[in-house]
């Protein structure tokens, strides 16, 4: 299923003849708009010139050695300490579970291209009988992207963009010859996380801002946050945290998923420089990319996903069920999620859970 917000962004970019969009593409277009100039540039000048010539980020400069050390592959995640993991045990006062994460199954919003949950039985049932009990039992073979689809969590090989040198850099300074191949990422795999238990909270802007849902594109400022902190009597999101924001958008989930993918509310990339100035570990919302679509600038397309994970080793967790949440007015818990550690992949499936 294709964001109708997408096509609209590449009629407006490249050649019309040519307006199919692939996944690949988009990911190229976040060079496109940033270096357009320097390209005519070098095409006027020498090859010498065009050579020397250095790509401007209009994100920031060198993100890079981590603040972790220049071999570091687990980002965010080392905020998850013996400490934090005590202080978020005791913000359990009555023991309820909250499931965050949505079922994973066919007729899901999906992004672009992206294939979907497909589970098949090779036979059913698959083996027997055994025994004088005659057991029989099931198997299942899963067709579809497993890390990028439903309630996702991105991890730090999600995201590259590029660096003043020209060459496409992920968290920590990482070249795409350091990272990526065809057979599952070479570094900063999901599998270097060890799991997540935390302070969570929850920012219910919708509550503060009213309505059904708010509106696509809508981006969530300092003061929506502001207002919500003091609304809900929380503190402010501190080291290690994880922030989930609520804004409705959630509710058109599998009852109209042609409007879910045009584009969502959230945090554009002031409130998302914030969260990197509190030291949080985890943003998460109820929308597709979490971060306001289309943000604040066309020509900026998913800059807090660049903040948050290639700059800064902040993970993200998108398309969570905050409703129940918001009803019982659980604004503060602890917050869990264990990544599926599977080799070489760029995020995980999983089922975060809050429990307040």
């Amino acid at each position: 299923m294709q964001p109708g917000w997408l096509k609209q962004y590449f009629h407006q970019h490249v050649d019309p003849q040519h307006v199919d969009v692939s996944r690949r593409d988009f990911v190229k277009s976040g060079f496109v708009a940033g270096v357009a100039a320097g390209v005519a540039a070098g095409a006027a000048g020498s090859a010498e010139q065009a050579e020397a010539q250095t790509y401007i980020n209009p994100l920031g400069g060198q993100w890079w050695p981590s603040s972790w050390g220049a071999q570091d592959v687990r980002g965010a995640n080392n905020r998850i300490t013996p400490a934090k993991v005590l202080e978020a045990a005791h913000l359990i006062k009555t023991g309820k579970i909250y499931q965050l994460g949505r079922v994973l199954e066919k007729g899901i919003p999906l992004f672009g291209e992206r294939l979907g949950a497909h589970v098949v039985l090779p036979g059913t049932p698959t083996g027997g009988p055994f025994g004088n009990h005659k057991l029989y039992y099931h198997d299942e073979l899963f067709v579809g992207e497993i890390g990028q689809i439903g309630s996702q969590f991105d991890g730090l090989g999600h995201i590259g963009m590029m660096a003043s040198d020209g060459k496409i850099r992920y968290y920590n300074g990482y070249t795409q010859e350091e990272v990526g191949t065809a057979y599952g990422i070479k570094k900063v795999g999901i599998e270097e996380l060890k799991p997540f238990f935390t302070r969570g909270i929850l920012l219910d802007v919708l509550a503060v801002k009213g309505g059904e849902r708010l509106p696509i594109g809508y981006v969530i400022t300092m003061d929506d946050v502001q207002q919500t902190l003091r609304r809900q009597g929380i503190r402010e999101p501190g080291e290690g945290d994880a922030v989930l924001f609520r804004t409705g958008h959630g509710k058109l989930w599998k009852k109209d998923n042609a409007e879910f993918n045009k584009g969502c509310p959230g945090p554009g990339a002031t409130v998302g420089r914030w969260l990197v100035e509190r030291k949080v570990c985890v943003v998460g919302g109820d929308t597709w990319p979490v971060e306001a679509v289309p943000g604040e600038s066309a020509d900026l397309p998913f800059a807090c996903h660049a903040i948050w994970i290639t700059m800064n080793g902040i993970f993200i967790n998108e398309n969570l069920d905050l409703e129940a949440l918001a009803a019982d007015k659980a604004y503060e818990f602890a917050w869990s999620f264990n990544p599926l550690p599977l080799k070489g992949a760029t995020g995980s499936p999983g089922n975060s859970v809050a429990i307040a």
